[in-house]
């Protein structure tokens, strides 16, 4: 089963509380965060509810490697065993997001939405 990685580009002001609900579950809590989850319909059905505040796409083996390297973060469970948190705190991106911004879509230009195997360059340039 494939890996998706989602970014939450845009903050949290005048957000609807079933939106901000979606943003919990996802553990994306502020902006520049990043999650790495399995591709099932349940999470592309929350994908898709957040998709005017989030880019997405398929991630690959190498990007979680660095990933996972430069910016994971542990902490101990209950049992007192050290486990890794499960999202990523970001940079904004070497060089800006794209042309139109972040309130545009990326088939349009901007930045949100779903972005395929290009995700990976965005992550490398957020790390």
């Amino acid at each position: 089963m494939s890996k998706l990685v989602v970014v939450r580009i845009r903050g949290d002001i005048n957000l609807d509380d079933g939106i901000r609900k979606t943003f919990t579950m996802l553990r994306l809590l502020r902006k520049h965060a990043c999650v790495i989850l399995e591709d099932t319909p349940a999470i592309r059905g929350m994908i898709l509810k957040v998709q005017h505040y989030v880019t997405w796409g398929e991630v690959s083996e190498e990007v979680v490697k660095e990933l996972v390297e430069k910016r994971g973060q542990k902490t101990t469970d209950k049992e007192g065993k050290e486990v890794a948190k499960q999202f990523f705190n970001l940079h904004p991106p070497r060089g800006g997001f794209e042309r139109k911004g972040i309130k545009q879509p990326y088939t349009k230009g901007g930045v949100l939405g779903y972005r395929g195997t290009d995700i990976n360059k965005l992550i490398q340039r957020m790390i």
